[in-house]
């Protein structure tokens, strides 16, 4: 399994396995049911004479004693043999073989509130009380100390694994020809030395906080920030901007890297960055008007090699980014960990933050301390000339991205719940509704389900273009004058119902998803070529998410974004509040077809047709949306 471990110079008190003592098994799911499953989730979105084909494949692999049965048999003595047997393989299908680049196409950003600093002073005084929080934080991992989550509606009170959360600090993602490495150190009491790594002007930063067995303070922090601002500044001392590196595409990067490792210099810079705790960005001003809109694309991909795009290490699991102009959040390394661990950790830090910058020392520190040290690189021309290609491919990417934030005001969660159903079950309904007007057809879509009940649980997929919800937004956007609107109201519960039903399955490791991958994955291994069902043109269109969409819920003023993940595709990141819902919708303006503030009014009206709906005369609507009991659903299902 490309995950690499390595060993602490303490082991911590408490090992990961004793907190999972308690939590159960992935469960494989019956083999037949999932076949069904699939079927069903494809049947309304091929055309019928393919679906005909794909059913005689499926029939066939599912048959009394055949290949499908074979295959279970060995996916069952996989789950006796492993903690869950599909976190290897998911792994590596989600990330670690994706040879696209990480800048939007796979690396989600958390924006923070805009910032007002008055000058650069005031931003580093910021950076120093943000990574006094990451320490702090760090600290209560390395010990242990963080209290277990628990599951809140569906299935409330149970455990969630925890073991995502050691690899916030801990993981470095190492790039590869054909399969990148999840570089993992084992958590440990405070090993030293530790350092971060500061980004500014390009330039790359070693910034010990621990120095003579002591860590530093704020005040010191800010000192050692106020020297990289001016060693940064010395445009005599300018080296390449190597991070450019990171943003392209994995199997250039890792031959690109071959290449700088054959230098000693080269060799020692990676060394101090791959072991870092996190990076932080101080970001030159992005030169935009600060709307959410340019803050979230100034997090996503920096605004280019002209802007900040040079600024970044993106193999690094956390990329904290300071802008002088108040843009503020952390870029994140998706493999290892999930979007809901990314925002219980910043809310802790945000928490820290507002806690300390009340009190925060503005003096510099009275201790002289030892200068912290730039990262040398030694560039041969064809580094040189990585670095050209880089820049250019991530200028085409800035350019590419049809990106917009939009705030649905309406109304929000508190509503929703007053319909007596989930809000994300109402929410995903209503972007299926969006997809159909715009496109006049559903698509597979992918919704991320936490799994986190299970020993190292990631995610599932709820598979939310449900053929309920096929009927609902038939019946709303189809001029005939066939259906009353107390009919439409009740494919509208029909198509929430559905959704909610297909989300339990999920958070209880029964989707089909994980488990057609267990399957293929094995029947790669085991079998010369591959089954027909996996080759078949509507298991790869079910794997082709045109509409890629997560519930990401914040306590805080923040929000997440990220990219679509396929060229013709959307990505649609959602925060409902009580009274409103932020949506995040991405696309490529390659993609003739798409148009993401296009999407975003698709998105308001299919609201507002579905509120009205819901606020018809009691007679007329009958019965609320879903049973209660139904409505109940985990908060901490949905990531991206």
């Amino acid at each position: 399994m490309p995950i690499l471990e390595k060993a602490p110079h303490k082991m911590a008190a408490k090992t990961l396995s004793s907190e999972e003592e308690g939590l159960p098994k992935l469960p494989v799911p019956p083999l037949q049911q999932t076949l069904a499953t699939y079927l069903r989730c494809m049947q309304h979105l091929v055309p019928k004479e393919q679906f005909r084909r794909s059913q005689a494949i499926v029939q066939q692999f599912g048959a009394p004693g055949g290949l499908g049965e074979t295959l279970q048999q060995k996916l069952l003595e996989r789950q006796e043999k492993t903690a869950n047997w599909v976190s290897e393989y998911w792994l590596n299908d989600m990330y670690l073989n994706n040879r696209l680049a990480l800048p939007v196409n796979s690396s989600p950003a958390v924006v923070f509130s805009r910032q007002h600093f008055q000058d650069t002073n005031d931003q580093l005084r910021f950076a120093a009380n943000l990574i006094s929080g990451v320490l702090n934080y760090k600290a209560l991992l390395d010990s242990h100390s963080i209290p277990t989550d628990c599951a809140k509606g569906q299935l409330s009170g149970q455990q969630l694994c925890m073991k995502q959360y050691y690899g916030l600090f801990s993981s470095y993602r190492l790039p590869g020809h054909g399969q990148d490495t999840l570089v993992s150190q084992k958590s440990s009491v405070m090993p030293e030395p530790e350092h971060i790594i500061v980004a500014c002007c390009n330039q790359f930063f070693v910034l010990d906080v621990v120095i003579n067995f002591r860590r530093l303070s704020e005040g010191d922090l800010f000192t050692q920030l106020r020297k990289i601002v001016k060693m940064a500044s010395n445009e005599d001392e300018r080296l390449p901007p190597i991070g450019l590196l990171t943003s392209d595409g994995r199997s250039q990067w890792a031959e690109a890297r071959t290449v700088l490792v054959k230098d000693s210099t080269n060799r020692d810079s990676l060394d101090m960055i791959e072991r870092c705790i996190c990076v932080v960005c101080l970001d030159a001003s992005g030169g935009l008007e600060l709307n959410d809109t340019n803050r979230a694309l100034q997090l996503l991909h920096g605004g280019g090699y002209s802007k900040n795009g040079a600024n970044r290490w993106y193999d690094k699991s956390l990329q904290f980014v300071v802008g002088q102009d108040g843009t503020c959040g952390v870029v994140c390394e998706h493999s290892p960990f999930d979007g809901i661990v990314l925002v219980q950790c910043v809310e802790h830090l945000l928490k820290h933050m507002m806690r300390n910058s009340k009190k925060l020392v503005r003096a510099d520190s009275v201790t002289e301390l030892p200068a912290p040290r730039r990262l040398r690189w030694k560039c041969s021309p064809v580094i040189q000339g990585f670095l050209a290609s880089s820049a250019e491919k991530l200028q085409r990417i800035v350019k590419n991205l049809d990106f917009i934030v939009y705030k649905f005001d309406n109304y929000g969660k508190t509503f929703i719940k007053k319909q007596k159903c989930s809000p994300d079950a109402f929410i995903q309904v209503a972007l299926q509704l969006a997809f159909y007007r715009l496109h006049l057809r559903l698509t597979p879509t992918y919704e991320s389900a936490s799994i986190r009940r299970f020993q190292e649980g990631r995610v599932d997929n709820i598979r939310s273009a449900t053929p309920e919800a096929l009927s609902f937004v038939k019946a709303i956007t189809d001029h005939k004058p066939a259906l009353t609107d107390s009919e439409k109201l009740l494919l509208l519960k029909d198509a929430i119902r559905a959704q909610t039903e297909y989300t339990v399955m999920a958070i209880t490791g029964m989707a089909i998803d994980n488990h057609l991958l267990g399957l293929r994955e094995l029947a790669r291994e085991m079998c010369k070529e591959l089954p027909e069902i996996f080759t078949d043109e509507t298991y790869l269109m079910s794997n082709q998410f045109v509409l890629s969409t997560s519930q990401v819920p914040t306590a805080m003023e923040m929000f997440c974004c990220y990219g679509p993940v396929v060229p013709e595709g959307y990505g649609a990141c959602y925060n409902p509040q009580p009274e409103s819902i932020l949506f995040c919708i991405s696309s490529f303006h390659s993609c003739k077809e798409t148009s993401s503030p296009k999407f975003a009014k698709a998105v308001e009206e299919s609201l507002t047709d579905m509120r009205d709906l819901c606020s018809l005369p009691q007679s007329a609507a009958g019965k609320p949306l879903v049973t209660k009991e139904k409505a109940t659903r985990p908060s901490q299902c949905h990531q991206p």
